[in-house]
């Protein structure tokens, strides 16, 4: 028992109150405060803090059951020890269920009572120690949910910030790209604007198709780098007003796959490199550069072949100055279905033709 502890005596009668007060202060060594009503104890209790209260059981200003619940009220981790005029078992139950810690009566038993006092000051520090430990925690808490918030906040902007930046780098390196496919596309005056056009036709079969708008998107990019890879394709070999050469046409072959190892760096476009490699693939497996056939070769790929020859019949190409009528590119087409085209895609192609 620690020297400063402190005990609050709620009695009416005072030989009881004096007997206890001297028990507990020559026995004890206690600071013992004396209150002759309920009122009286609750007050004091209110002003100053306690180790341990004693109360005379049926005082006469308050029922016990009050007396108890105000005691309580003031301080919920208070021990109340209780003073009975006899053992009435009723009234020990009810004491008991009230959140009384334990009680004496007369005769006082001395050495029950110091035995009482010390295990209640020790409870009364541990559920003081608790209480306190609890409410550190519930701050804690607070504190860590206040952090937690700000925290995400702050995520949250750094996110939309990443992506702003993602979003804006995004952009000029499809802005640098497509400057150099129309770079690639200008040296030839024939080809002018065919990316341009070929993702114009993709776009309307696609969406007649019920592709998804990134699916169409998707699409879109890949027709307007689809010839990215002819950079590697000497000017003579690519101006030829003439046939090619076997060797000359394999180097034209490999365009594709030049363009997809172009754009490998750029893992955003891993949808659109694959139809970039894939858009001179035919349906029978006779097309290049990997012999793809039928459900291999991506849909969006088999789109952008058909828009690709249909646009290159019918604009004028340096070994062919007459283009095709629409007429006569779309008899072409038609009489490729199935071999060089994927039927689904012409007939969708052949939905949309007229509105070109």
């Amino acid at each position: 028992m620690k020297e400063s502890s402190r005990a609050l005596i709620i009695s009416d009668d005072e030989q009881i109150s004096r007997n206890l007060r001297e028990q507990l202060i020559i026995g004890g060594g206690f600071q013992v405060i004396l209150e002759n009503s309920s009122h009286g104890g609750l007050t004091a209790l209110k002003s100053d803090s306690f180790d341990i209260v004693i109360m005379r059981y049926a005082m006469p200003d308050m029922s016990s059951a009050e007396l108890i619940k105000g005691i309580k009220k003031v301080d919920s981790d208070a021990i109340i020890i209780a003073f009975l005029e006899d053992h009435n078992q009723q009234v020990i139950a009810e004491i008991f269920k009230l959140g009384v810690y334990d009680f004496i009566s007369k005769p006082v038993n001395v050495e029950k009572l110091h035995f009482l006092v010390n295990k209640g000051i020790e409870l009364h520090s541990l559920l003081a120690a608790n209480r306190k430990l609890g409410e550190g925690l519930k701050e804690n808490n607070a504190s860590l949910q206040k952090q937690n918030f700000l925290l995400a906040k702050r995520i949250e902007e750094s996110t939309r910030n990443l992506t702003r930046l993602y979003e804006d780098l995004r952009s000029t390196y499809m802005r640098t790209i497509k400057a150099l496919a129309q770079a690639i596309e200008a040296r030839d005056a024939f080809t002018h604007s065919h990316s341009e056009n070929v993702a114009h036709i993709a776009v309307a079969i696609a969406t007649q198709m019920g592709l998804s708008s990134v699916e169409v998107e998707t699409v879109r990019e890949a027709c307007e780098l689809h010839d990215l890879g002819k950079i590697g394709i000497e000017d003579a070999i690519l101006l030829k007003p003439s046939s090619l050469t076997p060797q000359e046409w394999e180097q034209v072959k490999k365009h594709p796959m030049t363009g997809a190892q172009i754009l490998e760096p750029l893992t955003f476009l891993n949808d659109v490199i694959e139809l970039v490699r894939q858009h001179h693939e035919h349906f029978d497996g006779t097309g290049y550069p990997e012999g793809r056939k039928g459900e291999d070769i991506l849909l969006g790929a088999r789109i952008l072949h058909v828009a690709d020859a249909y646009e290159a019949m019918t604009s004028a190409r340096s070994y062919r100055k007459v283009p095709f009528t629409k007429e006569a590119a779309t008899v072409e087409i038609v009489k490729n279905r199935g071999t060089q085209f994927d039927p689904q895609v012409v007939d969708a192609f052949l939905k949309i033709v007229d509105r070109l």
